[in-house]
């Protein structure tokens, strides 16, 4: 060995102790800390400067000083794509400091990651840009700035295309569905929502995440709730659901309760929390208010439900996409309770009813119409002359003798109408919607509403 060789050794030696003195620094005297590692890094020692600059950057992002963070973190970028460092070990280094620096200042996450695709756009170190790319697109959809996330997407997608000896790019290009599938979400473009939905439920080349088929389920179960397809809604935030468990993220408690008012809008028997899955939760505090939700809605007890409604309101419906399902939650346990009221009856007044239930009549009308048309009520008819709801065996040997209602038969007035239609992307919901909302109105001024009649008329124009 030269002399030049002991010296170099004594050297690397002398850097290896500075290292490990200022980290031992680092909690009770953080600026000397700070001037030994500084010392390491103006040597430029290879390693040891590598390891010192992530150390100044941790000290100063915990010290809030963001702007100094992100200078050196442009500075430990440059190590990273030196050859001095291993791949393997860059990558590693890199998503450690991702990790440690992540805030909600979403300004300066934003140069993060813009400095390191800047720095990182090279063929060596693709992979570590697509990586970055990903939670930079994530940053943009979760700000809802579709524009630049679509701008960011589309590269992604060129990076990811082709083929390529490195596998994990087709876990990336489920990755990059999934936030497609999001910014659609976001967007509210079902019809592009739902081909990519489809689209990514086939793929089955690549070993996804469960935090990604978590995301991708949750999306689906969002969509199918806006076109009210409760059932399917309900199987994609249980498969969501447990994804997310696998995978250990905070999402599961949200789509838990999206899981919850689905199974509610589906009039599942199924109790959401009986599952194995879903029972370890029942004491969580953020789900608590749920579980008595869930059993106030299984005794179709409405005065229960409304009561728990209005003191866990802010954590059942905190959720912004929730909030919009309220309506449709209330509008369903009201029809299960009213089910349930008229059962002993054979004449009962609307106004009673609507006491009963805490409505005003119009409303109760409205919920009557909805139950008779699905058929609930088959020996029922409202009595809108005398308002009355009447049960009679007779009504479906009556009904079973009328003629179908024809809509072209309906008077002019009606005939014309152009009826609101609730999701122009949603052909499931135009034809019952609208026939429903034109008969109604007919019915309705002819004093009776009768089951059999109402529904035989749907049926014939379907």
């Amino acid at each position: 060995m030269s002399d030049d060789d002991d010296f170099m050794l004594s050297a690397d030696e002398e850097d290896e102790n500075k290292y490990y003195n200022a980290k031992a620094l680092k909690e009770d005297e953080p600026d000397d800390a700070f001037s030994e590692f500084k010392d390491v890094v103006e040597k430029d020692s290879g390693e040891w400067s590598f390891k010192a600059t992530k150390q100044i950057i941790k000290l100063m992002f915990l010290q809030n000083k963001k702007k100094e963070a992100l200078e050196y973190y442009v500075q430990f970028l440059g190590y990273i794509k030196s050859s001095s460092i291993s791949r393997n070990y860059a990558e590693k280094s890199l998503n450690n400091i991702m990790e440690h620096v992540t805030t909600d200042d979403a300004e300066f996450m934003e140069k993060i990651y813009s400095s390191t695709l800047e720095v990182l756009d090279d063929p060596s170190t693709e992979r570590l840009w697509i990586k970055t790319a990903l939670r930079l697109a994530t940053l943009y959809i979760e700000r809802e700035e579709a524009g630049r996330a679509e701008q960011l997407l589309k590269r992604l997608h060129e990076k990811c295309a082709g083929t390529d000896s490195d596998n994990s790019k087709g876990t990336y290009l489920l990755e990059l569905y999934s936030l497609e599938i999001q910014l659609y979400t976001v967007t509210n473009n079902n019809k592009k929502l739902k081909e990519l939905y489809n689209k990514t439920l086939s793929i089955n080349t690549a070993i996804p995440h469960p935090r990604i088929l978590g995301i991708i389920r949750e999306c689906g179960g969002k969509m199918h709730m806006r076109e009210h397809q409760w059932d399917a809604a309900r199987e994609d935030f249980f498969e969501s659901f447990k994804n997310y468990d696998e995978a250990g993220s905070l999402q599961r408690l949200k789509v838990l309760k999206c899981y919850v008012i689905a199974c509610m809008l589906s009039e599942s028997e199924i109790n959401p929390f009986a599952s194995q899955e879903t029972k370890p939760y029942m004491n969580n505090p953020e789900i608590n208010a749920m579980v008595q939700l869930v059993e106030a809605f299984h005794n179709s007890d409405v005065e229960e439900f409304n009561r728990l409604m209005k003191v866990h309101q802010a954590e059942i419906m905190s959720d912004k996409f929730l909030k919009q399902f309220l309506g449709d939650i209330v509008n369903t346990i009201q029809s299960l309770g009213l089910i349930n009221m008229v059962k002993p009856y054979t004449r009962v007044s609307f106004q009673y009813l609507a006491s009963n239930l805490q409505i005003d009549v119009p409303t109760l009308q409205n919920i009557l119409t909805g139950i008779i048309l699905d058929g609930k009520l088959p020996n029922g008819r409202l009595n809108l002359l005398d308002q009355v709801l009447e049960f009679n065996p007779d009504f479906q040997q009556i009904a079973s003798q009328t003629k179908p209602i024809q809509i072209q038969k309906l008077p002019q007035r009606y005939q014309q109408r152009k009826p609101e239609v609730l999701d122009t992307d949603s052909e499931h919901e135009k034809p019952r919607y609208e026939r429903s909302k034109v008969l109604s109105e007919w019915l309705k001024s002819t004093h009776y509403l009768h089951s059999t009649i109402y529904s035989s008329a749907i049926k014939s124009n379907e």
